[in-house]
């Protein structure tokens, strides 16, 4: 594994850790030795409590390398992330990271078009995070879920090709860091598209001109059906995609290969370790 020597052991103090409706948790820790290193698509394998042995993956959302902390978003949905979601400020945490071999830019694909659900939402808004930094490239986001957001959303001052009136709801982060971004559910939100996230793609993707959209790259993560959903979107209009898969994970570093998947390679198909050889693949090599 190329970047073992980048993966880092930290007992990591919890800085804060807010709730949010849907079982929905941001947590902030104090991860200095991962800043240093993650990049948009990584992942962090922790301890969630003393009691459990197996560590959960979970996203990074944000880091910030000078003060040290890492943002990850996660949601309770089983006996791990509902005892993390127990962990107090000032308690420590086992952690793992960063791991995993994270999204790539091309600089001729000025327009990507980030498409996170759920909560594949953190590694989208950690390349929002990344390429507002480089100031070379035009981001447009979308992010879906079928649970309240994570966050108060509010109207966007963005005006957007393609996309339907009154859809206005953004992530007040992408506001302020000058990022369009749009949100789609299918429960109805105010301010939000009604429908699946690429439904929303489309219509802006249909409202760019042939030139525009040849400078654009699809980039996203979230449940399994939404990724080959995205896939075929991708290639519906001939782009390239990156995607970040979901897995179970037992060990997190490559040595179990339980979270293996097939992924099509230049001497045919081959069981690529999502942990470790992903867990961004391209997506036509996943879903072909």
């Amino acid at each position: 594994m190329s970047h073992r020597a980048t993966i880092f052991l930290e007992n990591a103090e919890i800085l804060s850790h807010e709730s949010f409706a849907g079982d929905q948790y941001v947590l902030r820790i104090h991860a200095p030795k991962c800043t240093q290193h993650a990049k948009p698509g990584s992942f962090m394998h922790i301890t969630c409590d003393p009691a459990l042995p197996m560590r959960r993956p979970i996203s990074i959302m944000r880091v910030d390398s000078n003060a040290g902390w890492v943002d990850l978003l996660y949601k309770a949905v089983g006996n791990g992330t509902r005892l993390l979601a127990q962990r107090k400020p000032g308690e420590k945490l086992s952690t793992l990271g960063p791991i995993g071999n994270g999204f790539t830019f091309n600089e001729n694909k000025t327009r990507p078009l980030l498409i996170g659900g759920g909560v594949g939402m953190p590694p989208m808004i950690f390349i929002a995070d990344e390429l507002r930094k480089k100031k070379t490239h035009q981001p447009f986001v979308i992010l879906g879920s079928e649970v309240p957001f994570p966050f108060k959303q509010q109207p966007s001052q963005f005006i957007l090709p393609g996309i339907p009136e009154g859809v206005i709801g953004t992530m007040p982060l992408m506001e302020d860091w000058g990022i369009p971004c749009r949100l789609a559910s299918l429960q109805d939100y105010p301010g939000c598209f009604n429908g699946y996230v690429t439904d929303l793609a489309r219509t802006w993707l249909n409202a760019l001109d042939e030139q525009q959209r040849g400078e654009v790259e699809i980039f996203s993560c979230g449940p399994h059906p939404m990724l080959e959903a995205v896939a075929k979107l991708a290639k519906e209009y001939s782009l390239p995609s990156q995607l970040s898969l979901e897995e179970f994970m037992a060990c997190g570093v490559g040595g179990c290969a339980g979270c293996t998947v097939p992924v099509q390679t230049d001497n045919g198909m081959a069981m690529k370790r999502v942990c470790v050889d992903g867990p961004v693949f391209k997506g036509d090599t996943v879903f072909g």
